[in-house]
Order: structure tokens, then C-alpha cells, then sequence
């Protein structure tokens, strides 16, 4: 079945409310969102939103990319071939991992919709439903606790805090959040690279008691080696974040004595689908864990992640909220939420 038709536009979205991490406010988003028509009417859609700071590529730079022309291109491809034409994406698109994302999770919505498949079924679904954490920026201590339990009472049991501006007042909150939830709920933190060594190590001892969960990029990249003084014990819920992005920083990162225990898998950092289960089947024979986050998403994108996540065994961690706080979307379904555990429909392809 030929691809009839192809075009490509960009959504500015406001959040909810906005959210504080380590190096920067953010209050509003840019998606751009792709769409290939098949000639026999079905739609494939993609979406993108980068995130400069990591990968060098914003909204804007995809958006570019995919008007330059080989969208175009595409028209009278045929969509079964969508695994070549993810190939000539990455040869047209080197190290624009937010282009190549939009253009792979098209191409797989449309072809598993032409199959009358999911593309979570194509790849074979590995683990049980995981429950997603989701994020508290940093801000104040009575509005952190106050957004902790509102969480709660939504039914969440799984918290990420970002911290990584003023360790004392992060193991404050930390310890406050735990106080005042207690053990009904599982605690993550998320420094993006905010701390030193020497501050990580105080981090630790001074929440010991916190049971927390894991610990995500705690050094700034090209720091992450000095990880490698720190007890295995301690190494294995750590997580890598912004220090992995690409297939070659997985390999890297497999190398012993590894850094981090476990791989924050994003598919606006790697390029999509096919590349993200590519550096799961590389973590899963290093016997490191997969985290599967994201940045402020639409559902669109944020539903590819999760059929990436649960076609992978060793998958153990969701943090994919980065629809929640979306002012508007524009699909609906593709997952539900029920009791903080994201549940895809089973509709053909992506399911929106």
C-alpha cells in the first residue's frame, strides 16, 4: 500500500502549569506532529519535541527538516517498506534524533493500522503493565507537598521529584514528601546533572531512610565516569539520562565498571522506535535496566514509547506523564491510565 499523501505542521502548546528543573523553567511546549495518508485512506501520524539542551535539535530545526523535501519523497512509497525508509531517514538526518522520531513513529502507526495490528503485537509484548511515575518540578516546599498528595489522591503511587539546585533543601523535600505520604508511595529523584560527586554522596547518606527508588543523571555529562567510585550497590539505581542518548552512548555505557545500573530510554533522545529497542537489546546484555521517560509530549509520541517499552523484557520503569500537563492535545486515547498504570487500547498501530 502507497503512501497518497504527507505533510507536516507544529503545535505551540501551553502547560497546565509550569515546572522547574535543574537548568531551566518551562511554561509552554512545541510539537511537531507528521501525518502520512495511505492510498487507501488510513493515517499514520508521528510527532516530535526535541529537547535543544540534550540532543541540539529543536522544534523548529525538525520542523525545518521535514520541509525540506523528503517528506515529499515519500509519497508513492510503498509503507510495508517502512524499515528502509526509517534507514534513509537516518542517512538524510544524522544526529537530528527529533526529525527521525517523527518520521519513525508515522511510518509505524500506518503500517501496523494497513496490518490491522498494534505495533506493540508486531514486536511482541514482553512484560506486564507498569505503573508511570509522575514529576514534580522544583518549587517550594508547601507546593511540592501539596502536588505530592493531589497526585496521590489521583490514585499515582509513583513520584518523581527534580531536584539538582540546592542539595539541603533537595533532601528536605525528600524527606518531607516521605513523612508526609509515607510508604504508600514509591519516590524517584531526577537531578539533571545538578549535582557534584561530593553532593550526590551527601545526598545519599542524608536520605538513607527515604527509600528512594532510583536516582537519575546526578552528574553533568562527562562527569558520569566518576560514578565508577561509588559502591555497585549504589551504581545500580542510578540512572543515565542525558548521558544516553544514541545507540554508540549505550555502547559505551555497557562497558564495566558501569556508571549506571540502569538506561533512561527516550524516544525524542534516539530517533524513535526501531533505535530506542535497539539500545534495550544492548542494556538487556549488560544486565541493565530500562527507564522509559520522555519530555513534554503529545499522546502521540508518548504511545510509542510505551509499545517500545513493554516489547522489551527488561523493562522496569515508566515515567511517561509528559501528556498529562498538555493544555490540549490533538489525538485522544492510544492509552488509558487506570490507577497510575498506562494501559494501551489494542487498536491498530499506535491506537489514536
Amino acid at each position: 500500500m502507497k503512501i497518497r499523501a504527507a505533510r507536516c505542521w507544529m503545535e505551540k502548546l501551553p502547560l497546565r502549569r509550569p515546572y522547574t528543573i535543574a537548568y531551566m523553567t518551562t511554561s509552554d511546549t512545541e510539537i511537531v506532529f507528521l501525518e502520512l495518508e495511505l492510498q487507501n485512506g488510513i493515517r499514520g501520524l508521528g510527532a516530535a519535541n526535541p529537547f535543544e539542551e540534550v540532543v541540539g535539535e529543536t522544534s523548529s530545526d525538525t520542523l525545518l527538516h521535514l520541509q525540506s523535501g523528503f517528506i515529499d519523497e515519500l509519497v508513492g512509497r510503498d509503507i510495508r517498506d517502512f524499515n528502509k525508509i526509517i534507514d534513509e531517514a537516518y542517512k538524510n538526518f544524522p544526529n537530528l534524533p527529533g526529525t527521525i522520531a517523527a518520521i519513525d513513529i508515522a511510518v509505524h502507526d500506518a503500517f501496523g493500522k494497513l496490518m490491522g495490528i498494534t505495533v506493540l503485537d508486531y514486536y511482541g509484548q514482553q512484560i506486564a503493565p507498569l505503573e508511570t511515575s509522575v514529576t514534580i518540578g522544583i518549587k517550594g516546599m508547601q507546593e511540592t507537598l501539596a502536588e505530592a498528595m493531589e497526585y496521590f489522591k489521583m490514585g499515582f503511587r509513583v513520584l518523581k521529584v527534580k531536584t539538582g539546585l540546592d542539595v539541603e533543601e533537595d533532601i528536605d523535600r525528600v524527606i518531607k514528601i516521605r513523612e508526609a505520604i509515607g510508604k504508600h508511595i514509591v519516590l524517584r529523584v531526577d537531578a539533571n546533572q545538578g549535582y557534584s560527586l561530593g553532593e550526590l554522596k551527601i545526598f545519599l547518606d542524608s536520605t538513607a531512610g527515604t527509600q528512594i527508588d532510583v536516582i537519575e543523571q546526578p552528574l553533568l555529562v562527562g562527569k558520569e565516569m566518576q560514578l565508577r567510585l561509588l559502591p555497585e550497590s549504589v551504581r545500580k539505581i542510578l540512572v543515565a539520562d542525558e548521558s544516553l542518548c544514541g545507540v554508540e552512548d549505550a555502547i559505551e555505557l555497557c562497558s564495566e565498571p558501569k556508571p549506571f545500573g540502569i538506561f533512561n530510554i527516550k524516544l525524542m533522545k534516539c530517533g524513535g522506535i526501531r533505535a530506542a529497542r535497539e539500545i534495550g537489546m544492548l542494556a538487556k546484555q549488560a544486565g541493565i535496566d530500562l527507564f522509559w521517560g520522555c519530555n513534554d509530549e503529545s499522546i502521540v509520541s508518548i504511545t510509542a514509547a510505551l509499545h517500545a517499552a513493554m516489547s522489551c523484557s527488561n523493562t522496569r520503569y515508566l515515567d511517561l506523564d509528559g501528556s498529562f500537563d498538555l493544555s490540549r492535545d490533538l489525538v485522544e486515547s492510544g492509552f488509558v491510565v487506570k490507577d497510575g498504570f498506562l494501559l494501551p487500547i489494542g487498536k491498530p498501530g499506535l491506537g489514536f
